[in-house]
């Protein structure tokens, strides 16, 4: 019985994390999941099939995540920062915003940070613990800090997946169980 009253407890946590971002976001195109805790923006723009494990994403500049996005625990993606070459050190009250675009099929592994600028690439891959700050090419495998390519996902293989529409996603069914 614990273990179904756990299971019931993750499905009403899962279910009010998705009812907050479905609030919070500027817009969002189909289905999300959030595991845990999930805070986004209202510069935020979800594509469909947008899974969560928590995130932290803020800021006044515009926030695009594509479709069949995963990301690892401790995603943070920042949009905006104080203006460190304003009028008074070691910054003024001023604010420099910036856009952040994640394409389609991304991976996102644990405690990654994004910065405003960064555009990161269709079926692209982020390794655990890096620093995104510029931009990273379609299907690149990029890590570290600041996040450098050094690898690429084979195309062949990547292209017949999206072609059979091949998705990973979560169900609330494989969790009723």
């Amino acid at each position: 019985m614990s273990s179904y009253l756990n299971l019931k407890k993750k499905q009403l946590r899962r279910w009010y994390f998705e009812k907050r971002v479905r609030k919070q976001a500027g817009s969002i195109k189909g289905s999300i999941w959030c595991n845990k805790k999930v805070k986004v923006t209202g510069n935020t723009h979800l594509g469909d099939n947008v899974n969560f494990d928590g995130a932290h994403l803020s800021g006044e500049g515009k926030i695009t995540i594509g479709d069949n996005f995963h990301s690892a625990i401790g995603l943070e993606i920042t949009s905006s920062w104080h203006n460190y070459q304003g009028q008074e050190l070691p910054f003024d009250s001023s604010w420099i915003h910036k856009e952040v675009t994640i394409g389609n099929n991304v991976w996102i592994g644990e405690n990654v940070l994004i910065l405003g600028g960064a555009n990161i690439g269709d079926g692209a891959v982020i390794q655990a613990r890096s620093v995104v700050t510029g931009s990273i090419p379609a299907l690149a495998i990029a890590g570290g800090h600041p996040a450098k390519v050094f690898s690429y996902r084979d195309k062949e293989h990547y292209e017949q997946l999206a072609s059979q529409k091949a998705w990973h996603s979560y169900s609330w069914n494989k969790y009723m169980t």
